[in-house]
Parts: C-alpha cells; structure tokens; sequence
C-alpha cells in the first residue's frame, strides 16, 4: 500500500511540474493568416485559383502551395524543384524554396511544399507581385498572382 502511495505522489508531482513548465514556455509564434489563396496565371500550363498554407517557427517557416494546375503526368514523390517568391511590405523580396512534394496522380492539382525560408517578425509578405516558379522533368513553369491575396498578406510574428 506505501508503494502506491509513494507512486501516486510521484506521478502528482511529475505532473503538476509538467503543467508549470507549460505555464512558463513561451508563447508559440504565428503566422496570421495561416491560408490564403489567390489567382494564379502559369502561362500556356493553365490558370486559376491556388491556395498558400504557411506555418511559423520562430525565424523559419515553410509554405505550400496547391496550384493552379493540373499535373499531366503522375509525379512522384520529392520530384518537383520549386522556388516561391513573395514581396514583403518593407521593399524587399522574400523567397522559399525546396524539393518537397506528394506523389501527383495525372490531373491532380499539382501540390508543392513544405517550402522553406527565413522571416523576421513583422514581416507582411504578399504573392502578388511575386512568382512561383516549378521545375519538373526539366520544364520551368512559372505562375504569378493576377492580385492581391485573400484575405490577405502572411504577417510574421
């Protein structure tokens, strides 16, 4: 009976230092707003609606996009080099980049991402004025905004 005793104590304690723990960790950084989309234009390769996810921590953050486009091919996993460009409202331009996709079956909206870049707090990023650019089977497509995003642009906290 001491032993159970002894146990309950110890898995009271371990908690309550765990639930202080949490009471003190700093407060998760955030994108806001965490999706928007927008009209994309990718040339001859086709155009409409895409939609941006990005996620934030602490300095980095990832983005991906479901395009505009359909895959004419089936596309495997890891297969697609894309570069994703935004305009940031203090001037500058912000860029995320990587080789991370999901297997595309034939005419599925070509998805790409996690993208990775680096941003600092404050920064207000918008993708009109940008570009997405996708390289598969050595072939650049490249999409860019026909305007602002919505509801509008990723600010960084």
């Amino acid at each position: 009976m001491r032993g159970t005793r002894t146990a309950t104590g110890a898995a009271l304690a371990v908690g309550a230092l765990a639930a202080a723990g949490l009471a003190f960790a700093p407060a998760a950084l955030a994108v806001t707003p965490d999706t928007a989309t927008i009209t994309a234009d990718c040339g001859v390769f086709g155009s409409g609606e895409a939609t941006l996810t990005a996620t934030q921590d602490g300095t980095a953050a990832t983005v991906t996009v479901t395009s505009a486009i359909n895959a004419p091919l089936a596309l495997s996993e890891d297969s697609i080099a894309s570069t994703l460009t935004f305009v940031n409202a203090n001037g500058t331009t912000t860029t995320f980049s990587g080789t991370e996709n999901p297997a595309i079956a034939t005419g599925d909206p070509v998805v790409v991402g996690p993208l990775n870049g680096t941003v600092a707090t404050g920064d207000s990023l918008e993708s009109y004025g940008g570009s997405l650019q996708i390289v598969v089977f050595g072939i650049t497509v490249t999409c860019t905004a026909t305007g602002p995003q919505a509801p509008g642009p990723f600010v960084f906290d």
